[in-house]
């Protein structure tokens, strides 16, 4: 059975017309898209997938970033699925992320932004995975 994880494209992403390249260096990798659909973010989704963050400075300007445009959230299943989409994701920062990954090559400079817009989000575990996509994808078994 694959494995199954969540990605976002961020309000950034989106801005930039971005969506179609990603998908499909996502369906390129191996993976695939089983799910996906454009939406608005609520303050409480937005809250409940950065909860790990609650109580940091940056806690309240990510949340609003997230809220500040629309989105597209996705499930992404296939072996390794997590491992998979991290790898092509990139580092967190994408000043430290190599090309050929999607920080990587679609980083742009923001000087006045008080969060790392790095265009993308997705889970960092299994179950991270089936806890953001409960978010999202709301009534959903997760298997």
């Amino acid at each position: 059975m694959p494995e199954k994880t969540f990605v976002m494209i961020k309000p950034d992403g989106m801005q930039r017309g971005l969506a179609p390249a990603i998908s499909q260096m996502i369906v390129q990798s191996g993976l695939a898209i089983s799910e996906e659909k454009d939406i608005y973010v609520t303050r409480e989704q937005a809250e409940r997938l950065y909860s790990m963050h609650r109580g940091q400075a940056y806690f309240e300007p990510l949340v609003e970033y997230l809220m500040s445009g629309l989105v597209k959230v996705m499930r992404v299943e296939g072996p390794d699925a997590v491992s998979v989409m991290r790898g092509l994701m990139g580092p967190t920062n994408p000043k430290d992320a190599p090309p050929g990954t999607i920080r990587g090559d679609f980083k742009f400079d923001d000087p006045g932004s008080k969060v790392i817009k790095n265009t993308v989000h997705g889970s960092d575990s299994a179950e991270s995975a089936a806890r953001e996509l409960m978010i999202f994808f709301e009534g959903e078994q997760i298997k």
